[in-house]
């Protein structure tokens, strides 16, 4: 299978196009502007007989039609993902998230592909009033750009199927943990640590409560849902059983570096505008496929730390 991925240099990208091209007989094609993916993440790739890699935008029409061409399967994970910021720059997340995408299906369909893989989020269920939430919960009103520009996405998606015959696999992801991890609370929360072990600032007052998934379980519930799934449209929540509080993350990392640092809380229950402060999502769907996940939220957060504590370069890159 030939297989196209945008943000391919990411986080999540590059551990998939690490999954796939362990398969001889698949040909991976990464592509990336590489503004926030990392040439060291595909240090095990770029040698490799069966990955190409190009740098390029999904904003650039003409070169993202023709690095596209030749491909079978399209895994479009390309996005900003900067939900805290979305606010300071409205337009970034229509243009890197909705329009981009409609650019990546229009590649395909013009190239004759019909296969498409989307990372959405399960920000997009807003603060939801089902809990555990399900995929087929009623949406309440958006919270954030981030997630607007998602769920936009979705709609083109569903759209082109309906339209030109196109599969489409839709991932909501609660938020991933695991080597190669860039931003988000543990990042943050360990860069503080590391300037001053003695004091840590929280947004919010710890008591958010979230789920997690670990990179590896998040490749492996992907792989899953386009191996076994068979609608034309086919929405899958990514996530675990559990979930925790932000109070949680912080003394299970505080434990692993043997510290006591004193907590300052700087708000209420949100720590930003669009921050929802319970977000778990119900997997039974996935579940239900045969998968399951391999490590606890607590495992994958230390996970976490060992790779941060061994990469401390991604500071100075970022």
């Amino acid at each position: 299978m030939n297989y196209f991925i945008t943000g391919g240099a990411g986080f999540i990208g590059s551990s998939l196009a690490d999954e796939l091209a362990k398969d001889p007989a698949n040909q991976v094609t990464i592509y990336d502007n590489m503004s926030t993916g990392f040439t060291e993440f595909l240090e095990d790739l770029e040698h490799k007989d069966n990955v190409k890699i190009v740098v390029g935008d999904v904003l650039d029409e003409k070169k993202l039609n023709e690095a596209i061409k030749g491909n079978e399967f399209v895994f479009h994970l390309s996005a900003n993902a900067d939900v805290r910021f979305g606010l300071d720059h409205p337009k970034r997340d229509l243009e890197q998230n909705t329009i981009a995408t409609h650019n990546v299906l229009e590649a395909m369909r013009l190239s004759g592909i019909s296969k498409i893989a989307f990372s959405s989020t399960g920000s997009v269920y807003g603060e939801a009033p089902v809990i555990p939430t399900p995929e087929d919960c009623p949406f309440p009103i958006q919270t954030s750009l981030y997630a607007s520009s998602k769920l936009a996405g979705e709609a083109l998606i569903s759209s082109y199927c309906e339209g030109f015959g196109f599969t489409g696999y839709i991932f909501r992801f609660v938020s991933i943990l695991g080597e190669r991890y860039t931003h988000g609370h543990v990042f943050d929360f360990y860069r503080q640590l590391m300037k001053n072990p003695n004091e840590l600032k929280v947004l919010g007052n710890g008591k958010q409560r979230k789920s997690y998934l670990y990179i590896h379980d998040c490749i492996s519930a992907i792989l899953t849902v386009i191996n076994k799934a068979t609608d034309a449209v086919n929405i899958y929540n990514l996530g675990t059983d559990e979930y925790c509080e932000v109070n949680n993350s912080i003394a299970w990392m505080s434990e692993y570096m043997g510290i006591d640092p004193k907590l300052t809380y700087t708000g209420g229950e949100r720590g930003w505008i669009g921050d929802n402060p319970f977000i778990f999502l119900d997997c039974k769907k996935l579940k239900d496929l045969g998968w399951k996940a391999e490590l606890s939220i607590k495992e994958s957060v230390i996970k976490t730390v060992q790779y941060i504590e061994n990469n401390t370069w991604i500071y100075e890159k970022r």
